[in-house]
């Protein structure tokens, strides 16, 4: 029987955590390593200041006082009896889409798997209040069953964003690109009683790119956003152009280490 390691960054007493493991325990032999509290926007951090400690705070659910990526890596190293076959993370409680991937700490747990060579899914219900997650951890198990068959190219894995409405409203699957969004007003100044002032970080009113084949069209649209997420971030257009364009000083070219 194929053994999954389930994660996220809501923590591992989140509904949507809750309903993702539920669903992968008809899948296979299901384990949960989260962590003990949210990590919301943890982004790919690991926790190198300070030892980390394990809770078995249920037969097969794992608490750890870090982030989604210590879970994943102390989940396939430490915890688990063997390699997982499959890492679902999720179902985070908000949208992942567009630049915000590069934020997300349901995102970077399915990167650490996908690091380790494990096909890794990250599932996201863009919503930020009742949620349908019957319907998301449905989808989830229908999208991990077909991994688990089928695997996932080399550095590759799904980020999946669910319409957060009823099952009978969903209008199929569309496989996306990652669209692109910008924040505005999205840091304010406060004071605290002191006078001091401070920063904070989050909310604004976001802008979207538009554009027919974008995670964020597909979801607004009723659709599942299922967006292949590569882990070489190279662009090989540019490395082309630079190769071909570029003239940089002489003292910078490459030499021949025999005339050194």
């Amino acid at each position: 029987m194929a053994i999954l390691l389930v994660t996220n960054d809501d923590g591992v007493h989140s509904a949507g955590l809750i309903a993702l493991y539920r669903a992968m325990k008809n899948l296979g032999d299901a384990y949960v390593v989260a962590p003990d509290r949210e990590r919301s926007a943890a982004g790919h951090s690991l926790t190198l200041h300070r030892p980390l400690r394990a809770t078995e705070i249920r037969d097969r659910v794992f608490s750890i006082n870090g982030t989604p990526t210590d879970c994943v890596t102390l989940g396939i190293n430490k915890l688990l009896p063997e390699k997982p076959s499959l890492i679902v993370s999720g179902i985070n409680k908000g949208a992942n889409l567009g630049d915000d991937i590069t934020y997300s700490g349901t995102v970077s747990a399915a990167i650490e798997g996908t690091i380790f060579g494990i096909p890794s899914i990250a599932f996201s219900l863009p919503s930020d209040k009742h949620y349908f997650f019957d319907t998301a951890s449905e989808v989830a198990a229908q999208i991990a069953s077909f991994v688990l068959e089928h695997s996932l190219p080399y550095d590759t894995l799904l980020n999946v964003n669910i319409p957060n409405v009823r099952r009978e409203f969903l209008r199929g699957v569309r496989f996306t690109r990652q669209g692109k969004r910008v924040y505005d007003g999205a840091i304010l100044e406060t004071f605290d009683p002191w006078g001091e002032k401070h920063f904070w970080i989050g909310g604004g009113k976001p802008y979207w790119e538009r554009g027919e084949d974008t995670d964020m069209d597909a979801v607004q649209a009723n659709f599942i956003s299922v967006t292949p997420i590569h882990l070489d971030l190279t662009n090989y257009d540019a490395l082309s152009y630079f190769r071909e364009k570029w003239r940089l000083p002489y003292a910078w070219k490459e030499r021949d280490d025999e005339k050194l």
